[in-house]
């Protein structure tokens, strides 16, 4: 059975290229919302962190009708370290929109995620986006996707991919790269003529593969799949089994069953093939699962998820204001808010170590785990966690091997020189350069993951902020030799107290400083960056005296230079291996593993770093 009024697909991107502003014109276009209704932009981007960042984090679904077929759409993430919600979702799909920058073409990330699609023979349909920016290269990029395409060894019939050159802004596409479009109907009618409906047996035994998991206080554990073969009912009975786990065969029974309708979840008694359902009532489900009739249990394969490259230690806050701030701030709390976050992230690992009060976090790289410790951190969460370092691998032969990331980068011309001189200390490799407009360059590196450590920053210092960067995995290759880490050392608390514009002003001498005046500190803390390798203890907290010649505040006026603020990630770039960052939901602070100085020098004179 074929069906007619469904079509099944992802947006699948880059990041920043458009994917989440399309679905909301889609939406419109396609009457999901009332015309007097106000709409927000980015309206598929829930999440506070999604919209303060500007990037789509988890996939979400979302459905609208044009001519009579609904289009249950996939809004997918865009950035590397999101991936495994990528390859999950695209179980849920028969087709993919893949979209591209009219301006900057395919990148790394595109890259990635059309392999994906490929390897799934799932039809693709090009779409360039932006065809309204003044740079726009709509010839030439088309030409690059389809170079990539064939790099990727895509099939003829992917080959033959239809190209519709649309505006998400506007709201406008048209199939010609000359002729500015005045709505989203080309587009439409690309998805009904070349997306194949989904086909299945209706009366066959229930098959469905679990792609996303949900959490609700209310209901529990909520699982997001297509039905690929049978028809599911509510308070149906069902087993739940696994690919890759042929002993789990589990009972269950379906309490509730939804539908997506628009930006809304309707409820429903039953759905058949080709149907994107979600569903409460089996409290262990998980992504992976097959649900399936209890008379013919055949598990659905699921894709495997590229393994985590980054690790960093979550363990319980010891400073000395430890518990002032947060809500939860015990180990157990902590543990349990981590193996919650697994439920529904397939690309997170956690591991328990030999002590009660730490975790190890293992993900897909920084961003991916610093928007769990942000996220945690406005849950009203209290912990501490290390510097990330990569994860090493070692083959048969006992020779270790590191991560190896693809790094591109656009810069301006002028700025290609420096560029070049940093990344190589890094051990950065070149491995292609061109042209990108009149006055920019694009640049190609294989470097290590561990070499990626705090250059972001390094590289807006280095161009003037005009620098563009974007990585991906490769691959485990050789080791390369140890990379010099960050040449500065810390300005360190004496003692615990409010810092004073006396104590800053002549701490400021030593380099550059991370709080102002009237700040609580502790002994231990990171107050600022020493100019020297060597760390410093500094006291920020020293007050100028009374004499009987003048009074306290009588002085020459003290120039203070105004601090320098990190976000959460220039702190986990900026911290050496002996150092923490301590989170709370009010704070972000930096400090020394061991706050004591006289510990510090010991440790140091056994040669012990940490």
């Amino acid at each position: 059975m074929k069906r007619e009024d469904i079509r099944n697909i992802a947006i699948i991107a880059h990041v920043d290229h458009g994917k989440t502003t399309l679905v909301n014109e889609m939406l419109k276009q396609g009457g999901t919302f009332r015309d007097n209704q106000v709409v927000q932009d980015r309206v598929m981007d829930s999440g506070d962190l999604e919209r303060e960042r500007g990037i789509t984090i988890l996939a979400k679904n979302t459905s609208t009708t044009y001519n009579g077929v609904k289009i249950n759409i996939v809004d997918t993430p865009g950035h590397a370290d999101f991936g495994g919600e990528v390859e999950r979702v695209l179980k849920m799909v028969d087709g993919v929109l893949l979209l591209v920058d009219a301006a900057e073409g395919p990148m790394p990330q595109t890259r990635f995620v059309l392999e994906k699609a490929l390897a799934q023979d799932l039809t693709v349909i090009i779409v360039i986006n932006k065809v309204d920016r003044p740079d726009a290269r709509l010839d030439e990029v088309v030409d690059e996707v389809l170079e990539l395409m064939l790099d990727l060894g895509a099939s003829d019939e992917q080959l033959d991919a239809p190209v519709v050159f649309c505006s998400a802004r506007q709201g406008a596409a048209s199939f010609s790269p000359h002729q500015f479009g005045s709505d989203l109907k080309p587009l439409f009618d690309t998805i009904l003529e070349h997306i194949a409906p989904p086909e299945g047996d209706e009366n066959a035994p229930l098959g469905m593969l679990v792609s996303s998991v949900d959490y609700s206080s209310f209901v529990g554990r909520i699982g997001v799949g297509k039905i690929t073969a049978g028809t599911i009912k509510q308070n149906m009975q069902v087993t739940v089994c696994d690919y890759h786990n042929p002993d789990l065969k589990t009972s269950g029974k379906i309490t509730a069953l939804y539908q997506y309708d628009g930006l809304k979840k309707s409820p429903v008694d039953s759905a058949t093939v080709g149907d994107i359902v979600a569903f409460s009532g089996i409290e262990s489900i998980t992504i992976g699962n097959t649900i399936c009739d209890p008379a013919a249990i055949i598990p659905i394969p699921f894709v495997k998820i590229s393994e985590p490259t980054i690790e960093m230690t979550f363990s319980v806050n010891d400073s000395p204001f430890a518990g002032k701030e947060g809500k939860f701030v015990t180990s157990r709390q902590i543990r349990d808010r981590l193996y919650r976050e697994l439920l529904k992230d397939v690309s997170l690992h956690v591991k328990d170590t030999d002590s009660t009060d730490s975790f190890r976090v293992l993900g897909r790289g920084e961003m991916h785990l610093s928007i769990l410790i942000e996220t945690m951190r406005r849950e009203g969460y209290e912990f501490a966690v290390t510097r990330p370092k990569v994860i090493m691998h070692y083959d048969k032969d006992g020779k270790m091997l590191e991560p190896i990331e693809e790094l591109t980068i656009d810069v301006p011309t002028e700025f290609v020189g420096s560029v070049m001189e940093k990344l190589g200390t890094r051990k950065a490799e070149l491995t292609d350069m061109g042209a990108m407009g009149d006055t920019g360059t694009r640049l190609q590196f294989k470097i290590p993951a561990r070499g990626l450590m705090g250059y972001r920053s390094e590289l807006l210092t280095d161009t003037k902020g005009n620098g563009v960067m974007s990585h991906l995995f490769l691959d485990y290759e050789p080791y390369r030799g140890p990379i010099e880490s960050r040449e500065s050392g810390s300005l360190v608390a004496h003692e615990t107290g409010d810092t004073s514009s006396y104590g800053l002003f002549y701490a400021q001498e030593r380099g550059r400083l991370f709080v102002g005046p009237g700040i609580p500190v502790y002994e231990g803390e990171i107050v600022g960056e020493n100019a020297r390798s060597e760390d410093i203890v500094v006291n920020v907290c020293k007050k100028k005296h009374v004499t009987n010649m003048r009074a306290s505040g009588s002085d020459e006026a003290l120039r203070l230079t105004p601090p320098v603020v990190f976000t959460l990630e220039q702190c986990l770039e900026f911290i050496a291996d002996d150092e923490l960052v301590e989170v709370t939901p009010k704070s972000i602070r930096m400090r020394k593993k061991y706050l004591s100085k006289e510990q510090r020098m010991k440790l140091a004179a056994k040669g012990i770093k940490e």
